[in-house]
């Protein structure tokens, strides 16, 4: 019974920090630490202690795999467009890929990206603006990927 309530509680803790990391994106883009550190030590906690279709040690690869993903991501649009006054991509959203790699593990992360980057373009594609809030995206992407794994795999 404890078992559960504790669980429960996790589990709403982290998706009050994905809703309030995803809205602050899209409104100021930025992605508080204050909500991604709670999210990433709550996908700790889920992994190893709870049932989750995700074991610990593709967990710990998958958030290395997340940090390194989005840090190679941001290098490489950097020094392609190096003129723009914001980088592409910000250390925000690098630190979101390893908390969705931890969340997530190596299959979900691809499965994340490739739906939040799908999602993404269509949005730019019907805005037409010049900057994308990725966190959004992201989140409904891991979402998506969790239920892919879940029920699908």
């Amino acid at each position: 019974m404890i078992y559960y309530i504790f669980f429960s509680c996790v589990l709403i803790g982290a998706i009050y920090c994905a809703v309030r990391m995803a809205t602050a994106d899209f409104r100021r883009r930025i992605i508080p630490d204050v909500y991604l550190f709670p999210f990433l030590f709550a996908g700790l906690l889920t992994t190893t202690f709870f049932q989750w279709p995700i074991t610990i040690s593709d967990s710990v690869v998958g958030g290395a795999m997340g940090y390194c993903l989005g840090l190679i991501v941001g290098f490489i649009f950097t020094k392609i467009k190096h003129e723009q006054k914001y980088p592409p991509i910000g250390m925000g959203d690098i630190k979101l890929l390893g908390a969705g790699g931890i969340w997530f593990g190596t299959l979900g992360l691809a499965i994340a990206m490739i739906i939040s980057c799908a999602l993404a373009y269509i949005w730019n594609w019907k805005k037409h603006e010049q900057y994308i809030p990725f966190a959004p995206f992201f989140l409904i992407g891991g979402f998506l990927s969790l239920l892919i794994i879940q029920f699908l795999i």
